[in-house]
């Protein structure tokens, strides 16, 4: 149950995206080809209209296909294809995904900080060599059966030079586990979490904070990522792949539903920044060349587009392909 909620979540974060591309499209009558729920091979399509609307078998996302993506003598002579349409047209149907991801990850946000999630005591850091460490306790644990954490520092400190058992819970799987402590130190480092309900204003207002500051958060942290790949050739320590998220994502829904609703709006958040990139066959190097072309006051060369373009899926494939190969060595 929870592999499946984990992919139907980070599905449905592609689908959404998707779906921006797809309404600006339509608004400015540009001709849908197919709206695809999943990627081929094609389990099923119906054709309604002139959009063939298909359900295929990799539960992945989805995809838009626009008539005219790729830019050819024809396709610039059919008034209702993507190639033709004005600029301005075709930067909105371009950024429309990315937009739509940055208000899916607010919307999300703002619910759980409307709900509120429960009170808990996260373990933080584990200092090595202390008998937090010899016992196995892990950052990210969460202490059950104390309120906040100065009970459980007060628990500690009154069995010093004894044993304790704290129960725990660890990507939702509960665990017993057992320290000795020879003076009053645990060697962990705990921190009070859960977040409060507040009113709806207050939510919206705050979830439009933590976006505003995720998204800064993400693109500081892409650049970290370029300048270790390209200068030291290493990866950043911390970043993750599509099997890592994954990962991530599949204890956050262990935890529970608050939780993993937390965590896929700040996916959806991350998808965002991610695409807005001005790198060839991400949707931020789409409206670079859009913005370039306005700015020379012609149409760079389809020859041009769908090389770059091409480089830049290969590059991502590698890219991809690096990183997922660091994760699955990490599982």
């Amino acid at each position: 149950m929870t592999i499946l909620l984990t992919i139907l979540g980070l599905a449905l974060l592609i689908l959404v995206h998707e779906l921006g591309h797809f309404l600006c499209a339509k608004l400015f009558n540009i001709r849908v080809d197919e709206f695809g729920i999943g990627f081929p091979p094609r389990v099923f399509g119906k054709k309604i209209g002139e959009t063939l609307y298909s359900v295929n078998l990799l539960p992945l996302g989805g995809f838009v296909r626009l008539a005219g993506e790729t830019v050819t003598p024809a396709a610039l002579q059919d008034p209702r294809s993507f190639s033709a349409a004005p600029a301005t047209a075709r930067a909105i149907i371009v950024a429309a995904g990315v937009i739509v991801n940055i208000v899916a990850g607010w919307a999300l946000i703002a619910a759980v900080l409307f709900v509120g999630t429960p009170n808990a005591i996260v373990i933080d850091e584990v200092r090595q060599g202390t008998p937090a460490a010899i016992a196995g306790f892990r950052a990210g644990d969460v202490v059950n059966g104390f309120v906040e954490a100065k009970a459980l520092t007060e628990f500690i400190q009154t069995h010093k030079g004894g044993k304790i058992e704290l129960n725990i819970n660890r990507a939702g799987e509960p665990l017993v586990l057992t320290a000795m402590l020879s003076e009053e130190v645990l060697g962990v480092v705990i921190a009070d979490a859960g977040i409060p309900a507040r009113g709806i204003i207050a939510s919206v207002r705050d979830s439009a904070i933590i976006t505003i500051e995720t998204l800064i958060g993400v693109f500081r942290g892409l650049w970290q990522a370029a300048y270790s790949l390209l200068v030291t050739g290493k990866l950043l320590e911390g970043l993750v792949g599509p099997v890592g998220v994954f990962g991530i994502a599949g204890a956050a829904a262990k935890t529970g539903i608050i939780y993993f609703i937390q965590l896929l709006g700040m996916i959806s958040i991350n998808l965002a920044a991610l695409n807005s990139i001005p790198f060839p066959a991400l949707d931020g190097g789409r409206l670079l060349m859009i913005v370039i072309e306005k700015i020379k006051g012609s149409r760079l060369t389809p020859k041009f587009e769908i090389v770059a373009n091409g480089i830049g899926v290969v590059l991502l494939m590698l890219f991809m392909i690096a990183v997922t190969v660091r994760d699955v060595g990490q599982l």
